[in-house]
């Protein structure tokens, strides 16, 4: 496989639309890094030809060294994947915030951090490009998700300010938004809403104001996934790495892409509908807490 296209360095590939950007990347013609947190998790890609690393990108020493190396075997990383992330579903007043501060850590300060690291050499090499992977959760919020789509809307505010002060060094970037994807992370999604574990939420207790709120999200969630709307307009995984590829590898690609039925929709309801209408419009589609 000829890598001309340059270096590219994708992060979460362990599953889902990381993996698919992976090997999509790999037949256009990048030399692809594909990382995860355990390199176990990616050791079948390096059957086929990608280079696969351990990157925790909550890791500054390994965020470091995986760069330095793309760095000294082909100068700088012609492409930065920020795929990497996770969902955390709890209601604002019981989440605990050390579990908030690590949904930040990844989805937000780990994108950032991997961004310093390669912009000095694409600027020196006056080209390159970035990729932020968000979601129509970085436009639009549903309760009990409010510290995965104010992740969400942090990456959107930051590539929208990242894209106007690199493009005079050559560098692009763009951002991804895609809607429901069959994938594991719409799995763990409704398992998080269920168990409310990582947001260390305690739904046993008998005055719990948010417990049936919980439960029927957790009921709504699943219901959606595994044959309601979003299972039916769902994503192929295939199609979000495609979209990718466009946005990596065209001329002059857009700033953003929104990808799919579900969430060009959604976004552009979001945008025309007033405050209140738009409440009112959650309400109907979605569990709210009851007095």
């Amino acid at each position: 496989m000829s890598t001309s296209r340059g270096a590219a360095l994708v992060t979460g590939t362990s599953t889902g639309i990381g993996r698919s950007t992976a090997l999509a990347l790999h037949d256009a013609g990048f030399a692809v890094y594909a990382t995860a947190r355990r390199e176990s998790a990616v050791s079948d890609l390096a059957d086929r030809g990608l280079r696969t690393r351990a990157l925790d990108v909550t890791d500054e020493a390994q965020m470091t060294a995986v760069v330095r190396e793309v760095e000294d075997e082909h100068g700088f990383v012609s492409l930065l994947v920020n795929n990497a992330g996770y969902s955390l579903y709890a209601p604002v007043e019981t989440a605990d915030p050390a579990a908030v501060r690590a949904q930040f850590e990844t989805n937000v300060f780990g994108l950032v951090r991997l961004v310093q690291l390669v912009l000095p050499a694409m600027r020196a090499a006056r080209t390159g490009r970035i990729v932020n992977v968000s979601s129509m959760g970085g436009r639009i919020t549903f309760p009990a998700g409010a510290f995965y789509h104010a992740s969400k809307h942090a990456v959107e505010a930051i590539t929208d300010a990242l894209r106007l002060e690199v493009a005079p060094f050559g560098v692009k970037v763009v951002l991804i938004q895609p809607g429901p994807v069959r994938t594991q992370f719409l799995d763990n999604a409704a398992d998080g809403v269920a168990a409310d574990v990582d947001a260390g939420h305690d739904s046993s207790t008998s005055d719990d104001p948010y417990a049936e709120f919980m439960a029927e999200a957790d009921r709504s969630n699943r219901s959606a996934y595994s044959g309601g709307a979003y299972a039916r307009f769902a994503l192929g995984t295939e199609a979000v790495a495609r979209t990718i590829v466009t946005a990596a590898t065209s001329d002059h690609p857009r700033p953003r892409y929104a990808v799919g039925l579900v969430a060009r929709s959604l976004m552009t309801t979001r945008r025309l509908l007033p405050d209140q209408a738009w409440d009112a419009f959650i309400r109907s589609q979605y569990p709210t807490p009851r007095r």
